[in-house]
């Protein structure tokens, strides 16, 4: 069982690390972490059995009414207690095989960093955005490039580090 549920992660499994905007936090921003396997309706076994095995997560319908024939299913787990205690665990004993290896290390280093409340500060969201800018697709941080980041930072260029190191105080 321990192979094929390596196997089928590597295969379709996302770790993801996201920032959302959101007003009542501290700095306006939230970090979402979260373990995402996304299958068709012929293949919810399988996520029912990842369900099982891990005793966590939740498997959740997309519904779909475009030209698919089929809805979509998630089994995700967000709780960084779970991610922490369960997931990165399971995946440090039976590493991936394929490029996502490199996605799944970033991946537990961002949810070590939330479950060490770095996240509440600046510094520590600006190091939790620069990780999820290496992982998946690289995609550019909205958070670093977002106009709250910008209206605060000094005219002159400088790096990120010491921006958040002169508003560490704020």
């Amino acid at each position: 069982m321990v192979h094929w549920i390596v196997g089928f992660t590597d295969g379709e499994g996302c770790f993801s690390i996201s920032m959302f905007k959101n007003s009542t936090s501290r700095f306006g921003w939230q970090v979402f972490p979260e373990f995402v396997i996304t299958q068709g309706a012929k293949s919810l076994p399988a996520l029912k059995l990842f369900e099982s095995y891990f005793g966590c997560g939740k498997v959740f319908v997309n519904k779909r009414y475009d030209n698919h024939h089929e809805h979509l299913y998630r089994y995700c787990v967000r709780s960084v207690k779970d991610l922490t205690a369960k997931i990165i665990p399971f995946f440090r004993l039976n590493p991936l095989r394929t490029a996502k290896q490199k996605d799944f290390e970033l991946f537990a280093r961002v949810v070590l960093l939330v479950s060490e409340r770095k996240h509440l500060s600046a510094a520590g969201l600006a190091s939790i955005a620069r990780i999820i800018e290496c992982m998946n697709r690289k995609k550019k941080s909205q958070f670093l490039k977002s106009q709250e980041t910008k209206r605060h930072a000094p005219r002159k260029r400088m790096k990120i580090e010491s921006f958040v190191q002169r508003n560490r105080r704020a």
